[in-house]
C-alpha cells in the first residue's frame, strides 16, 4: 500500500514548489532583459563605429586620397579589441580588414544588425553603403561586427549564479514551510491528541474552541457535539442496560424459584401444572419484554417505518375496543371514540401505539370508569387524546412517564402484572418516527395521553 504524503509535507512542497516557480520566473525575466540590454549596447557601439567609419570616408575627395583611408580607420579602431571590420572597394575587393572574419555574403547588402555563428565565435554585425567626398566620389561598403563571447561568458555565470541561488531559496523555503506547517498544525495535533484520549470513561472531554485558530473552530466545535451525543447516547445505553438487566432479573429469578421448589420433592400433577401455569405466565412477559426491546431498537436506527399507507384512526380505534372489549366488561369500565381522521403512516405501528395506550388507560382505570379516544383534525395536523380517570399523577413524575422501564406508585395501578414499563416509551417512539410527539396532561379529572401528527401531504 502506498503511503500517502502528511499533510506537513504537502505544505512544505507546495512552500518550496511555488518558491522555486516565481524565482525560476524571475531569474528568466532578468536574463532576457540583461541580454536584450547587451543587445542595445552593442547596436549603439556598431552605430557609432560606422557613423566613425562614414566620416572618415567623406573626407576623402578624390581616388587617389583612397591609399590613405585603410590607415586612417585603423588608428580609430586601435584599443577596441573586440570590434572587427572589412572595407571593401568599388570593385569589391578588400582594402583593409581587421582579424578577417568571413561575413556571411548573404548580409553584405542588408540594412540592419544580424547575427551568426562562425566556428566557436557568435558575432552580431552591421554593413553599410558609402560614397567619398568630392566630384569624383567613389563608392564603398562596409562591415562592423562585435564579438559576443564577452557578453556570452558574463550571461552564463550569471545564470549559473541564479540557478545555484534558486536551489539555495527553494531548499530554505522548504524549510520555512515546514516550520510554519507544524506551528500551524500544532492545534490539529493536539486535537488528535485529545481525541485519542476519548475512551468509554472518558466521553466528557470537551475541546477548547477558543485555544484554536478560527479555521479550526468549527471542526472543534462539531467534534464536541459528536463527543456530546455519543455520551448521551452511552449513557442511555447504560441507563437501558441496566434497567434491562432488573427487569429480567425478577421474572427469571421467579421461573429459577419455583422450578427449584417443585423439585425439591414430589408433587401431584395438578401441582406441576400450576407451576407451569405460573412460569407461562414469566414467560410470556418476558416474550412481551423482548418484543419491546426490539421496536425501541429499531427506533434508535431510524427502522420505525417499513411501509405508509392511508390509516384511519376511527376504525383502528373501534377494532382494538372490539379486542379489548371482554376486559373493559369484566372491570365495568366504557370505552367511546368520538371523531374521525385519516393520517399517512404504518398501519401496524399506529395500531400498536394506540394498543399500548388503551392498555395503560385499562389498567389504571377504576371499576365502573370511562376511557374517552378523541380525534381531532387541525389545520396544523392531527391530535388523538386518550383520556381515563383515576388518581393525578405527580407534576415531577410526568416528563418520565415515556422513559424506559418506568412506573408510577403501583398504588395507581390496578393491575401491575401486564405491564412491562416499555409500553409508553414505545408510543413514544413511533408518534416520533411519524414526525408528531406525544404529551400528558394529569388533574382530578384524570389523565389525558395527547398524540400530536404533522398533517397529511396530499
Amino acid at each position: 500500500m502506498r503511503r500517502r504524503l502528511s499533510l506537513t509535507a504537502r505544505i512544505t512542497l507546495m512552500f518550496a514548489a511555488m518558491s522555486a516557480v516565481l524565482l525560476l520566473g524571475f531569474a528568466t525575466l532578468f536574463t532576457n532583459a540583461l541580454e536584450r540590454h547587451f543587445v542595445e549596447l552593442d547596436r549603439e557601439e556598431l552605430d557609432g563605429k560606422l557613423q566613425l567609419v562614414r566620416n572618415k570616408v567623406k573626407r576623402v575627395d578624390s581616388p587617389q586620397g583612397l591609399s590613405g583611408l585603410p590607415e586612417q580607420i585603423s588608428d580609430a579602431f586601435v584599443g577596441h579589441s573586440n570590434v572587427l571590420f572589412t572595407l571593401f572597394g568599388p570593385d569589391g575587393t578588400v582594402l583593409l580588414a581587421k582579424d578577417a572574419v568571413a561575413f556571411p555574403l548573404n548580409y553584405l547588402k542588408q540594412t540592419g544588425m544580424f547575427e551568426w555563428q562562425h566556428d566557436t565565435h557568435r558575432y552580431r554585425g552591421i554593413t553599410s553603403m558609402m560614397t567619398t567626398g568630392g566630384s569624383q566620389s567613389v563608392q564603398l561598403s562596409i562591415a562592423i561586427a562585435i564579438d559576443t563571447a564577452t557578453h556570452a561568458h558574463f550571461l552564463g555565470l550569471l545564470q549559473d549564479l541564479l540557478l545555484t541561488f534558486v536551489a539555495g531559496a527553494t531548499l530554505l523555503s522548504g524549510l520555512l514551510g515546514w516550520v510554519v506547517a507544524r506551528k500551524g498544525l500544532a492545534p490539529l495535533r493536539l486535537m488528535k491528541d485529545q481525541a485519542a484520549s476519548v475512551t468509554a470513561g472518558k466521553l466528557d472531554l470537551r475541546l477548547s474552541a477558543d485555544s484554536v485558530p478560527v479555521e479550526m473552530a468549527d471542526l472543534a466545535t462539531t467534534f464536541n457535539q459528536m463527543l456530546e451525543r455519543l455520551e448521551q447516547a452511552f449513557q442511555r445505553l447504560s441507563e437501558f442496560s441496566s434497567d434491562l438487566a432488573h427487569e429480567l432479573r425478577t421474572p427469571i429469578n421467579n421461573v429459577m424459584m419455583q422450578t427449584q421448589v417443585a423439585l425439591s420433592q414430589l408433587r401431584g400433577a395438578e401441582e406441576y401444572r400450576d407451576i407451569l401455569a405460573s412460569n407461562a405466565e414469566e414467560f410470556e412477559r418476558l416474550a412481551r419484554m423482548l418484543s419491546d426491546m426490539l421496536i425501541l431498537a429499531k427506533a434508535d436506527h431510524d427502522l420505525m417505518l417499513p411501509s405508509r399507507g392511508e390509516v384511519n384512526l376511527s376504525d383502528e380505534i373501534k377494532a382494538l375496543f372490539d379486542f379489548y372489549e371482554a376486559l373493559a366488561e369484566e372491570n365495568h369500565i366504557g370505552l367511546s371514540c368520538k371523531g374521525t381522521a385519516t393520517l399517512t403512516g404504518d398501519r401496524l405501528m399506529i395500531r400498536r401505539a394506540l394498543s399500548n395506550l388503551l392498555s395503560n388507560a385499562l389498567r389504571h382505570t377504576p371499576a365502573g370508569g370511562h376511557i374517552s379516544f378523541t380525534v381531532n383534525e387541525t389545520p396544523s395536523g392531527i391530535a388523538v387524546t386518550v383520556g381515563n380517570p383515576g388518581e393525578p399523577i405527580a407534576p415531577d413524575q410526568l416528563p418520565k412517564l415515556f422513559e424506559r422501564f418506568y412506573r408510577t406508585d403501583s398504588a395507581r395501578t390496578r393491575n401491575d402484572s401486564l405491564g412491562t414499563g416499555l409500553g409508553l416509551a414505545i408510543v413514544k417512539a413511533i408518534v416520533a418516527a411519524h414526525g408528531g410527539n406525544v404529551s400528558v396532561e394529569s388533574d382530578s379529572q384524570g389523565t389525558r395521553f395527547i398524540m400530536q401528527f404533522p398533517k397529511p401531504h396530499h
